[in-house]
């Protein structure tokens, strides 16, 4: 008979098991995170979630959308599954577009303190108008995009 192992990580409540239910509402408690061995050099982690789903706020249609977070960690990282499980809880959500990207950006900068992070949710078109919402941290100014560029020479 094999001996358990212990867990190298004990903080983490979500990863390595298979009886967790998705949460009914986002809340930041739902991030984990774990210590990163590389603080002292500065790298980019990327996650893509191309399945997202929230509802609008004013119909009660889902939305859909390809959330993008970039992020240059400090001392922490995000765990994966709490991410999911964290970008999950928001299919039941009502909110506009604009308000989901900017609170998951503040979620997960509470959650990990990163040294720089961007949100980048691009919304499916509804009524003909599709939303792109980008959100950054820390207040930086974001690059207007090409197109705006070229207009307004």
């Amino acid at each position: 008979m094999k001996k358990s192992q212990p867990r190298k990580l004990e903080s983490l409540k979500l990863l390595g098991r298979s009886d967790t239910r998705f949460p009914s509402a986002p809340a930041s408690a739902t991030l984990e995170t774990f210590q990163n061995k590389f603080s002292k050099r500065d790298y980019w982690v990327r996650f893509e979630s191309p399945e997202f789903t929230s509802i609008c706020p004013v119909t009660g249609q889902p939305d859909f959308a390809r959330i993008t977070i970039d992020y240059v960690p400090d001392q922490l990282c995000i765990e994966t599954k709490s991410l999911k499980f964290y970008l999950a809880s928001f299919r039941n959500t009502r909110s506009f577009n604009e308000e989901i990207a900017n609170r998951i950006l503040e979620d997960l900068v509470k959650a990990c303190s990163p040294r720089r992070m961007t949100v980048h949710g691009a919304f499916a078109a509804r009524g003909g108008i599709s939303v792109t919402v980008d959100a950054a941290y820390p207040d930086l100014e974001i690059e207007k995009p090409a197109a705006l560029k070229v207009r307004n020479k």
